[in-house]
């Protein structure tokens, strides 16, 4: 093997990809016909496993037996941690790819297949690459799509300990293949949910005095909780709270004894996160306190917003400048969540959103059955995060 200073970090990158972008492909095809669920992901652990077992290095699976976690390079504390998530969606693929799903009403609709080929790839890059300039950490993460997240489980099992900066990217299918969209600061939102189930005596239409109206005040919660939380939040905060579902009663004539709504709370502002949840239970109190109805509300609490730190953004947007000279994007902030914010609790860091659009088909958005990639995103994605150690 080569030391990394006889050579320059991008023709090394160069080198390998000229090499093994077939391996690239053939991972994240098997990884994407074979989808697991969260905290399913057995099988795509022992494949992840074995990769890195195999070109010499000595990868650990973590506690819960899914996910597992690499250490290269020097050895003590200030590594550079690299993440992807592996974990599939409950959603049918309805794509017509020949290396389609091969699991009946579970595909790869978020690109998490193209991550962990991506993030398997930057270790059988840097393995090869001879002395390393600073100790990296690759976190191959379970359960992301289950709030509050597989992230959580891989911090509790020590992955954080020694990282100074942590680093990962998101497919896009908004941004065009070539690019990778940064953004310093709130790059997600917090994602809470709320279950509220109301109680009454129940009783005929023709006499709701005497009782409980149930429907009445569901109506006045579903109407009077978004509108007085954004009276009562920074509206710069972008909070947003909205239903999903609503369900009581079955007759035209009668007062339902049990009523119940699920929705969600979105913000992008991590200290008004903090107060969501004593504050969505006070509005609930003052607006059910007049209406003879009883209720018990389930607040659960999701994930933080991504936050990008500024210093990691740069060092990202130089490693991504080296894919092209239109290879950095602007991006906004997204409503969703997106458990990476967990790791930025401990050590500053940066997402990236992997364009992954062809340029010429329709741009399918995420987590629908027809999601798919332009699969020279994969190489961006290796050319971006192999480049923030070698560059």
């Amino acid at each position: 093997m080569t030391d990394v200073t006889s050579r320059s970090g991008q023709e090394i990158i160069d080198a390998w990809l000229a090499a093994h972008t077939n391996d690239l492909l053939g991972w994240r095809r098997d990884f994407h016909a074979h989808p697991e669920l969260s905290r399913q992901e057995v099988v795509t652990t022992d494949k992840v496993m074995a990769a890195l077992t195999a070109i010499g290095l000595s990868p650990q699976r973590l506690p819960l037996g899914t996910g597992v976690v690499c250490d290269l390079g020097p050895e003590g504390p200030g590594r550079i941690a690299l993440r992807a998530d592996m974990d599939a969606l409950p959603i049918p693929e309805h794509t017509g790819l020949r290396f389609r799903s091969q699991v009946d009403g579970v595909s790869h609709a978020c690109g998490h297949d193209a991550h962990t080929a991506i993030l398997l790839g930057v270790g059988h890059l840097l393995a090869q690459a001879g002395q390393l300039p600073v100790g990296v950490r690759l976190i191959f993460q379970a359960a992301e799509e289950v709030m509050p997240g597989g992230a959580l489980d891989a911090i509790e099992a020590g992955v954080m300990s020694g990282v100074r900066e942590i680093f990962a990217l998101h497919c896009d299918p908004r941004l065009p293949v070539g690019s990778v969209g940064l953004r310093t600061g709130a790059l997600t939102s917090a994602a809470d949910h709320v279950d509220l189930t109301l109680h009454s005596p129940g009783g005929h239409t023709s006499r709701p005095h005497l009782t409980g109206d149930l429907v009445y005040a569901m109506g006045t919660v579903i109407t009077g909780l978004p509108g007085i939380l954004s009276r009562r939040v920074d509206p710069r905060s972008g909070t947003i709270m909205v239903w999903g579902a609503a369900n009581a009663g079955n007759a035209p004539n009668a007062i339902p004894q049990e009523g119940r709504l699920k929705g969600t709370v979105r913000t992008g502002t991590h200290d008004v996160w903090t107060e969501l949840e004593p504050l969505v239970r006070s509005i609930i109190g003052e607006l059910l306190g007049p209406l003879k109805v009883s209720y018990d509300l389930s607040y659960f609490r999701g994930v933080p917003p991504v936050v990008n730190d500024a210093d990691a953004v740069a060092e990202l947007a130089h490693s991504v400048s080296a894919c092209g000279p239109a290879a950095v994007a602007d991006t906004p902030q997204s409503p969703g969540g997106e458990d990476f914010s967990w790791y930025l609790e401990h050590a500053p860091g940066a997402m990236g959103r992997l364009g992954v659009w062809d340029g010429f088909g329709p741009q399918v958005d995420l987590h629908s059955p027809n999601f798919d990639i332009d699969e020279r995103a994969l190489s961006v994605g290796v050319r971006a995060l192999a480049g923030l150690i070698l560059g």
